[in-house]
C-alpha cells in the first residue's frame, strides 16, 4: 500500500468537467459560453471601492478582520436580509463570510454531516455538492427535477418539476438535510411557493435541515419571484442559506460568499470555518461592504442595482434563446440564474461525433463544437448522478452572461455553421 496516496474519502470522488473544459477553451480560444461568469466589468462602485481601500493608510483594512465576516460587511448583510425574510439577523452570531458560496457550503456540510447521514440532492445540482457530502462522511440521495410535458417548441424552466410522492419517499430517520438551489443552476429553475412549501413540511415532519443555495437570488425574470425558504412558517430555525458576491456583482474572481442563519446552526458552520480557513480578505470585504450598503440604501427605487440587474440580463437570456432556436436547438427558458439548457437532438444527424470517445452524447457534442465550430459550452450531464444522466444526454448548457460583442460573435459563428448543415 503506498503510504502517500490520496486519503480514502477522497478517491471515489467522480471526475470534475472544469479542468478538462478549462483545458479545452486554452487548447482551442473559442467563444466561451461555456464557464459561469461575466465578461464584462463589474460594477463601477465595487471597482472604485477596492481601489481606494487598496491605497489607504487605515492598517485595519490590510490586516486580518474579525473570523466570522468583516463588522462592516455582516452588519449590511444584516440590514439587506433581515426584511427579506421577516427575521431580525444578528450580524454578530447569525451570519459567516466564506471564501466563496463553494466555502459556505463546504462550512455548512462538514458542520452538520456525520458518518452516514443521509443527504438529499435536487438534481441537476451545482457539482461541488455530491463531492463535500462525500468528504463528510454523508451519503448522497438524489431526486432529479423532469419536465412534466413534451410538447411545445420551447419550455421553461417551470415545467421541470418534482414528483412529489418521490420526494416524500426520500425522507427518513436517516435523513439529516436537503439542498436546494433557487434559482437553479443549470435549468434556471425558480421554486414556487407551493413547491417550497412541500420541501419545508417535510423538513418540519423528518426534522431535517434545509441548505437553500441561492447565489442567483437577484436573476430573477418577471413575472417570476425569488422566495426564500427561511421566510416560510417554521423554516428559519432548520434553514441555512447561501450567498454569493461574486454572482451578484460579477467578481468571481474575488472568491467571496456567506451563509446566514440561526446562531445554533451558524455555530457548527463557524467550527468549521475557524479551524481550516480562519478568516477571509479584508480588502474585498470592505469594497463588497460599500457595494451592498449603497443597494441597501436605495432598495426601493427602480435604479437599485439587485433590481436591474434581472431588467438587463433578460435582454441577454432572450437574444440567447432566438439564437438557439434559429439553429435548430429548442431551449428552455429560464425563470432565474444566468444560462440556458438547450435540447440539440435535431442536430444529432448532422454531426459526426464519432471523433469523440466520451461515453456521454453531451460531452461529445460540446467538445466538437468547441473544436469544430468554435463555441463553447458545458454538457449538463456533469450536473446529475448516474442514474438519472439520460434524462439531459440530449441537451447542452450556455452561459448567456457576457458582453454583447461577444454573444454577436457567437451568433455569427453559429449562424454561419448552421448554413452549413445539410
Amino acid at each position: 500500500m503506498n503510504k502517500f496516496q490520496l486519503p480514502s474519502r477522497y478517491i471515489n470522488i467522480s471526475k470534475n468537467v472544469w479542468p478538462e473544459y478549462l483545458q479545452l477553451a486554452l487548447d482551442y480560444e473559442p467563444i466561451d459560453l461555456g464557464h459561469g461568469y461575466p465578461d464584462f466589468t463589474p460594477p463601477t462602485e465595487i471597482v472604485k471601492a477596492l481601489k481606494n481601500i487598496s491605497s489607504t493608510t487605515d492598517h485595519h483594512l490590510h490586516q486580518y478582520t474579525v473570523d466570522f465576516g468583516h463588522p462592516r460587511l455582516v452588519d449590511c448583510l444584516a440590514k439587506l436580509y433581515s426584511p427579506l425574510i421577516g427575521q431580525e439577523i444578528n450580524p454578530q452570531t447569525e451570519i459567516l463570510v466564506t471564501h466563496g458560496a463553494t466555502g459556505a457550503l463546504f462550512s455548512t456540510i462538514n458542520g452538520h454531516v456525520d458518518i452516514d447521514d443521509e443527504v438529499i440532492i435536487i438534481e441537476p445540482f451545482f457539482d461541488c455538492y455530491v463531492p463535500l457530502v462525500q468528504i463528510a462522511g454523508g451519503i448522497p440521495k438524489y431526486i432529479p427535477l423532469k419536465p412534466k410535458t413534451t410538447k411545445g417548441d420551447v419550455l421553461s424552466s417551470a415545467d421541470w418539476v418534482l414528483d412529489p410522492t418521490e420526494l416524500e419517499n426520500m425522507f427518513n430517520e436517516k435523513t439529516k438535510l436537503i439542498i436546494i438551489n433557487t434559482p437553479n443552476n443549470p435549468l434556471g429553475k425558480v421554486f414556487t411557493k407551493g413547491e417550497l412549501e412541500l420541501i419545508a413540511d417535510l423538513c418540519k415532519k423528518w426534522n431535517v435541515l434545509c441548505i437553500s443555495d441561492e447565489v442567483y437570488e437577484w436573476m430573477v425574470y418577471e413575472p417570476n419571484k425569488h422566495i426564500r425558504i427561511a421566510s416560510l412558517s417554521g423554516m428559519w430555525d432548520r434553514t441555512i442559506t447561501i450567498g454569493s458576491a461574486g454572482k451578484t456583482f460579477g467578481i468571481t474572481g474575488w472568491k467571496t460568499g456567506w451563509a446566514y442563519g440561526p446562531e445554533i446552526l451558524i455555530r457548527n458552520l463557524r467550527a468549521v470555518h475557524q479551524s481550516s480557513i480562519y478568516t477571509c480578505l479584508t480588502p474585498l470585504q470592505e469594497a463588497i461592504a460599500v457595494a451592498v450598503e449603497k443597494e441597501v440604501n436605495r432598495f426601493n427605487d427602480n435604479d437599485c442595482y439587485f433590481r436591474s440587474m434581472s431588467r438587463d440580463f433578460a435582454i441577454k437570456r432572450n437574444f440567447m434563446a432566438d439564437l438557439l432556436t434559429s439553429i435548430g436547438m429548442k431551449p428552455i427558458i429560464p425563470q432565474g440564474g444566468y444560462f440556458m439548457m438547450a435540447d440539440w437532438s435535431a442536430l444529432e444527424k448532422k454531426v459526426d461525433l464519432s471523433q469523440e470517445s466520451d461515453c456521454r452524447k453531451d460531452y461529445r457534442f460540446t467538445k466538437w463544437m468547441t473544436k469544430n465550430v468554435g463555441v463553447q459550452a458545458i454538457p449538463p450531464t456533469a450536473f446529475y448522478s448516474e442514474p438519472h444522466k439520460y434524462l439531459v444526454e440530449n441537451y447542452v448548457r450556455y452561459c448567456f452572461i457576457k458582453k454583447e460583442e461577444n454573444l454577436k460573435n457567437a451568433a455569427e459563428i453559429l449562424l454561419k455553421w448552421k448554413n452549413t448543415l445539410k
